[in-house]
């Protein structure tokens, strides 16, 4: 009888710690889909990025890009013949980076909001409703700038010299290679 209780209690004392951890990674789980919450995927709005937890680091950024107004000056007349679709992730620190600069360029010249599309995109590059399929997404951010539907060219990851003077090379029609462009 001794061995039979002693049996039973090892027995129960294992199919607790089992449940223990089964309830870990059950709160693992929300604790990722939480954060996953936190990232926008998909298609959204200049305004998401100015909400929270976005607020902190494109704030923070677009009042510290020193933009380069002369560049800027010669981009506001270029810009009303394109329209820019923004690959970006807002858990990548690169997208965190220059995605205020880019949007701190576009309120100086007054670029019109509807031509800019932005979606958001998971860590493996993707998006739910496959918005990158054939567009060769490989990094992040992508500013592909297009004209009557076409796209023109593209700036992946982050500029050659500067954003605005990569942005007036595109839109000005001159030679402009990103720097993934020869691999």
């Amino acid at each position: 009888m001794k061995k039979t209780i002693i049996f039973l209690s090892i027995i129960l004392f294992f199919s607790c710690k089992t449940k223990n951890s089964e309830s870990k990674k059950e709160t693992n789980k929300v604790v990722e889909n939480k954060k996953e919450d936190k990232d926008i995927i998909g298609y959204f709005e200049r305004n998401e990025l100015e909400k929270n937890p976005h607020v902190v680091w494109f704030d923070k950024n677009y009042k510290n890009y020193e933009l380069d107004e002369t560049i800027a000056e010669k981009i506001k007349p270029l810009m009303k013949n394109f329209e820019i679709t923004v690959f970006m992730g807002t858990w990548c620190e690169e997208s965190q980076k220059d995605i205020p600069g880019f949007f701190k360029l576009c309120d100086y010249i007054k670029a019109d909001n509807e031509k800019i599309l932005l979606i958001g995109m998971s860590e493996q590059k993707t998006t739910p409703q496959n918005y990158e399929n054939g567009l060769d997404i490989f990094n992040v951010p992508t500013y592909i700038f297009k004209k009557n539907g076409k796209e023109i060219n593209r700036i992946v990851e982050f500029p050659v010299e500067t954003l605005e003077k990569d942005i007036f090379k595109i839109l000005s029609g001159q030679e402009y290679k990103n720097i993934y462009a020869d691999f």
